[in-house]
Parts: C-alpha cells; sequence; structure tokens
C-alpha cells in the first residue's frame, strides 16, 4: 500500500532559499562561507513534532503546524530533514536518547535481581516521555495506510527498550546469576508488554518493575 502523502505545499519544492534566516546545512555541518547549524532549532522542531505526533497522530500532522509551533520556516526544516518520515524517526531517536540521559544507576554495580528490576523500569516506553503510550497507539494505527511507519517504531523504539533488558539478562547469565537456559527474548518481551497491559487497564505502572521480577525471579534465577 502507498505510504500516506503530505498535503500540497508541504513538500521542500515550496520553501524559499531566503526564508531561512542563515539557517541551514546537512546534519553537523555548516555551509562554506555560512553559519553552522543551529542545534537549538534543532531541538525546537523535534520537540514540536513529538507534540503534534502525540496530539494529531502521523496522519493529521502537517509541516505547516510543525513549523508554526516550532516558530521556523519551511526552509529551515526542509534543510535538515527531507521528508516528515525522516523527521519522526529523529523525534523518536531524541526521545530514546534523553531518556538515556536519565539514567543513574550502573547496573554492573548492582546484584542479578536488583539489575533486572533496573532493566525492567528502563524498559517502561513512558520514562522519558508520559505520552508515548498514546504516541505508540498512533503509529500502530496508521499501519494500514502507512505501514513504513510501523517499522519506523519497531526499529526506534521497541527494539532498543527490549534489547536493554535482553543485554541485562545476557550479562547476568555470564556471571552466574541467571541461568544459562532462560529465555531472554520471551523474558524481555513479557517485559516491555507488562506497561501495555497495565496502560489498557487502567493500572499504575510504578511497581511493575518490582512486580514483573517477583514474578519471574525463581524460575530463571541460578540460585533462587
Amino acid at each position: 500500500m502507498a505510504r500516506s502523502r503530505e498535503p500540497v505545499g508541504e513538500g521542500p519544492a515550496d520553501a524559499s532559499p531566503g526564508d531561512d534566516a542563515g539557517h541551514s546545512g546537512d546534519a553537523g555541518h555548516s555551509r562554506v562561507g555560512g553559519r553552522p547549524r543551529d542545534a537549538g532549532l534543532d531541538e525546537a522542531i523535534i520537540l514540536a513534532t513529538r507534540e503534534r505526533l502525540a496530539k494529531d497522530g502521523y496522519s493529521r500532522m502537517t509541516i505547516g503546524d510543525i513549523v508554526a509551533d516550532a516558530n521556523v520556516t519551511r526552509p529551515t526544516l526542509y534543510r535538515r530533514w527531507k521528508n516528515k518520515l525522516d523527521l519522526v524517526v529523529d523525534a523518536l531517536d531524541y526521545g530514546f536518547r534523553k531518556q538515556g540521559d536519565m539514567y543513574t544507576v550502573d547496573l554492573s554495580q548492582l546484584d542479578g535481581r536488583a539489575a533486572l528490576v533496573e532493566a525492567v523500569r528502563r524498559v517502561n516506553p513512558a520514562y522519558y516521555n508520559p505520552d508515548a503510550m498514546v504516541l505508540m497507539g498512533n503509529f500502530a494505527g496508521e499501519a494500514i495506510r502507512t505501514p513504513e511507519l510501523l517499522d519506523v517504531l519497531r526499529r526506534h523504539a521497541v527494539e532498543p527498550r527490549v534489547a536493554l533488558v535482553e543485554r541485562t539478562l545476557g550479562q547476568l547469565q555470564a556471571g552466574g546469576a541467571v541461568r544459562a537456559d532462560a529465555d531472554a527474548h520471551t523474558i524481555a518481551t513479557i517485559c516491555f508488554g507488562s506497561y501495555f497491559a497495565a496502560f489498557y487497564r487502567g493500572e499504575d505502572s510504578k511497581r511493575i518493575p518490582e512486580q514483573v521480577v517477583a514474578v519471574l525471579w525463581p524460575g530463571i534465577a541460578a540460585n533462587p
């Protein structure tokens, strides 16, 4: 199925080079003889995109809304991202990077059970963004009209989180805290899915890490 198209006037051909007020260039580079790329503008656009995704969803979100919210021009945006899908990819990656900045505990300094509890805490989609569940629901709702969007969600928002739990389990297995035959993939999937179950049941997710590990640990610990 073809990807949903931007409304007329949303593409870079609509941009006039004179509107950019000096901000241009590829990611991480500046124009020869021009100004360096302004990271503050990048972040303003990304934040506006994240808010619009949660509020309007991918299909209803427009470049016009984003540039208005970010108080920038279309050329400023299109010199950084060639289309809406590329912008959304970076918006998702931004959230995961910001989540990583919030980690204050070194898992290697914890005992096995405590390390797994912390890993399950970090797999929470809403760890950084309270609107993450709604955002993911919006992406899933676009699966028929824009199937590549679901793939973007998997690669940039789901797999990095689930992989964190799998890596933690692998390290615990290597250190002898978790049974070598424990299925890390399935355990990580259960941990991730528990947050969605809590969301749809209207339950508080704060206790999920301790509760889930309390159930799993007796069956996976090398010395329960």
